[in-house]
């Protein structure tokens, strides 16, 4: 197609225009979209891919690319319409045309998995943002490893949404603290939101505050591609990690509406359509792109193809590589010889730990093993138990470290984590107390839906925390978390299940495992560990000829199971205890492996936790012994007793139910 565009339109211009129309056109087929900020930011776009971003459409995930991150998701056409522009060959003009329609590669938010060049699920404002100083921190940390094959940016386009969200603040904080400085991040600087003008609800001054948190900050507007390219050209000679506020005005080329928050989340309508192609002097008809404007993307498209090649040269001439491949790859098959010789010795020895400190006894198999682990914490190393022997520090300018100290940030760190598994190279864990994954959970559930192998260490898993009191005892946690699709939940009973947790965890590479361990100590129950029991998610710890009544306990409850059965033995009940660490997982065993498992007889549940979701395994008329409230202060014995989860208790509910 040989159109003739106006000779007074600079290239950058017309390339930005590009990204307006496929946006305008985009969006009124589908009849919903955020044209707004894509229309408002296609200038800065231009110019970062016309002069600046290192992708290769035709290797999209080779290691050393830039990554964009759109932390203002909702503006997604901007995204696809570069992602086309540039030639990712999945982004085809019938993928633009299917603009939030199912099945479409164009999700309403982009969707990590969904289409190359897509490096991250964003939407909820903020978490973009925040997982881009997981990816830049894993820049850093890989060039401080292989310093021959790692040296690229992490490029972020925010919006207002992204900067005041609690989130955000906990990122920058950490980012400025690191010195991450080729983290850039791009802020649609527009001064408007859904319900109109920022100043409706924040005066604060985002400069000062980038500034007070330790990063390079610069101003530009947003339309003029001179101003923009050399804030980009300064922020990439910074050693801190750089704001660039580039103000823009919302939905640009659109003349009644540019400017409006009527621009944000809707249509602009036939007509401003119409008005707006005249008023940016564009000819094309809808999804009709210039042969011009091809050409002029697909020049950073041969500089990426370029740079890769390059790098495939030094790739092939370091004597890291194998070094790296086995980094990228971060296997686990290593690990397994080294772990059952140590599940054998505690076997052997029955250590009486908690789970969180058993934990950290297997994570000094792990760690000794497998050099891509990363540890940390939120502030709260010495109680999560997760940093191993020798274990060096991460800090600014010294990234050669395996453990990151978070500081008090759960929902950055949680974010930051999913930027390092993203990024590749890393399996990250990090650890907090279990009451505060709801601090965590949006970065949690962002994980499952990209199905990451992002791993949380959430400890003090229940009342046995006892005396901090029900602020900080997760009665609904586990039932919560347990809810969120492809994540695993495992709630291991003794040191033997924590290993083989650590196991799954490591081995597993399309989901997010969370870990809930216990404060108080626990007897080693298990007497065989040649299987993985663990991995089937439940199975019988303690078989009985016959079977009266069946005792399932997840965790610390399993001992109070054990104690019951003890009992119940000795008053003529055989009573069979079934440990069930994860309920995702058993729920995934074939039928007749469930049943088999779970047996015919009266079930008695056992957590110290609420009943729901204990429906796939308690019918109608079984039992269950747990919490119905919130805790209360005081030692964990005690607790234990005034909520009535003892083995009395389960002896006392096994007889009525047998009749017995």
């Amino acid at each position: 197609m040989n159109v003739i565009l106006n000779p007074m339109v600079t290239e950058e211009v017309m390339m930005a225009n590009a990204i307006r129309a496929l946006t305008m056109d985009a969006v009124q087929k589908a009849n919903s979209g955020h044209p707004g900020m894509p229309m408002g930011m296609a200038d800065v776009a231009a110019v970062l891919f016309s002069r600046f971003i290192t992708v290769d459409p035709t290797q999209h995930d080779w290691p050393d690319r830039d990554r964009l991150v759109l932390s203002a998701g909702h503006g997604s056409m901007l995204l696809y319409a570069l992602n086309h522009l540039i030639g990712y060959p999945d982004m085809d003009m019938a993928e633009i045309r299917r603009f939030r329609q199912w099945g479409a590669r164009t999700a309403g938010h982009p969707e990590y998995g969904h289409a190359q060049g897509i490096e991250v699920t964003t939407g909820p404002l903020g978490q973009g943002i925040a997982t881009a100083v997981g990816m830049a921190l894993a820049e850093r940390m890989m060039a401080a490893r292989f310093p021959d094959l790692t040296n690229h940016y992490t490029y972020v386009i925010a919006g207002d949404g992204c900067l005041m969200e609690g989130v955000g603040q906990e990122a920058i904080d950490l980012a400025g603290h690191l010195r991450l400085g080729k983290l850039i991040v791009l802020w649609d600087d527009n001064g408007i939101t859904i319900d109109g003008d920022t100043k409706l609800s924040t005066t604060t001054d985002q400069i000062a505050r980038f500034r007070a948190s330790g990063w390079n900050t610069a101003v530009c507007d947003g339309h003029k591609p001179v101003e923009i390219s050399r804030a980009i050209f300064d922020a990439r000679a910074s050693k801190r990690p750089t704001l660039i506020a580039c103000r823009t005005v919302i939905g640009f080329g659109a003349p009644a509406k540019q400017g409006t928050h009527e621009v944000h989340g809707a249509p602009l309508g036939v007509e401003e359509v119409r008005s707006a192609r005249a008023h940016l002097g564009w000819d094309s008809a809808p999804f009709e792109v210039p042969d011009a404007v091809y050409a002029a993307f697909g020049r950073p498209a041969r500089r990426g193809r370029d740079a890769r090649a390059m790098w495939e040269k030094r790739f092939a001439a370091s004597p890291n590589r194998e070094a790296f491949v086995a980094m990228m790859k971060a296997d686990s098959a290593p690990l397994r010889r080294p772990m059952a010789a140590f599940k054998a010795k505690l076997i052997e020895k029955s250590p009486s730990v908690a789970t969180r400190k058993a934990s950290e006894m297997a994570l000094e198999v792990v760690n000794g093993v497998l050099p891509f682990t990363i540890g940390g914490s939120a502030d709260l190393t010495g109680s999560n138990l997760t940093r191993t022997t020798g274990m060096e520090s991460i800090a600014a300018n010294s990234f050669a470290g395996r453990y990151i100290h978070y500081g008090i940030r759960e929902h950055g760190m949680a974010a930051a984590m999913n930027g390092l598994a993203l990024h590749g190279g890393f399996r990250p864990y990090g650890g907090t107390f279990l009451a505060f994954a709801d601090y965590c959970r949006p970065a949690i559930r962002l994980a499952a839906l990209m199905g990451i192998p992002t791993i949380f260490v959430m400890t003090h898993d229940s009342i046995g925390l006892g005396e901090d009191g029900p602020t900080h005892q997760p009665v609904e946690t586990l039932a919560s978390l347990r809810a969120i699709p492809n994540l695993v939940v495992l709630r291991p009973c003794d040191a033997v299940e924590t290993a083989e947790a650590w196991e799954i965890a490591l081995e597993t590479r399309d989901r997010p495992v969370l870990m809930a361990l216990s404060r108080q100590s626990l007897p080693t129950l298990r007497s065989e560990a040649r299987t993985n029991l663990t991995a089937s998610g439940g199975y019988v710890l303690r078989a009985t000829e016959r079977r009266d009544v069946t005792l399932i306990a997840t965790g610390s409850e399993v001992e109070i199971a054990w104690e019951a059965a003890d009992r119940l033995a000795k008053e003529g009940i055989a009573a069979a205890i079934v440990s069930l660490p994860s309920f995702e997982l058993f729920a995934a065993q074939p039928k007749a492996y469930r049943d088999e498992v779970l047996g015919e007889a009266p079930r008695i549940g056992v957590e110290a936790a609420i009943r729901m979701g204990w429906g796939e395994v308690l019918r109608p008329d079984d039992a269950f012994i747990g919490m119905t409230g919130f805790g209360a202060s005081a030692p964990a014995p005690e607790l234990y007793r005034q909520f009535g989860i003892t083995a009395d208790a389960v002896a006392e509910t096994a007889h009525r139910l047998t009749g017995k």
